[in-house]
């Protein structure tokens, strides 16, 4: 069972409320979850997150892959360091292969220059 830590959303129309949790990945968004871990309220300026830190340690501890969103709210409130931003290399491509000219044995250059000659009409 591979388990990620996200948000879902409660609250009402308009006016979202986040809690992040820890659940199955194969769980819709505002699915059941293993376990609530804290919450998120984006309408107050700023943002208020409050977060149980033992239980995302633990989570983290034991494999649980977290979405993007959630990477930023743990960076942001220090539980995880933020990791540089690493361009991916670009692509080499392999040197073409040199073509060898083929040489037919008991082939000159007379012979090859005869063939070529367009015919008489």
């Amino acid at each position: 069972m591979a388990v990620k830590l996200r948000l879902t959303r409660m609250g009402a129309k308009k006016s979202p409320f986040y809690r992040l949790v820890a659940t199955d990945s194969r769980v819709a968004r505002d699915g059941k979850a293993i376990e609530y871990l804290g919450t998120y309220n984006p309408m107050i300026d700023p943002a208020e997150v409050k977060l149980n830190t033992e239980r995302v340690q633990y989570w983290l501890s034991v494999g649980a892959q977290m979405t993007d969103t959630a990477k930023e709210l743990l960076t942001q409130q220090g539980i995880i360091e933020r990791t540089p931003y690493r361009a991916p290399k670009p692509k080499q491509m392999p040197p073409a292969p040199k073509q060898k000219e083929e040489v037919v044995e008991g082939t000159t250059e007379e012979n090859i220059e005869d063939k070529t000659e367009t015919p008489a009409e």
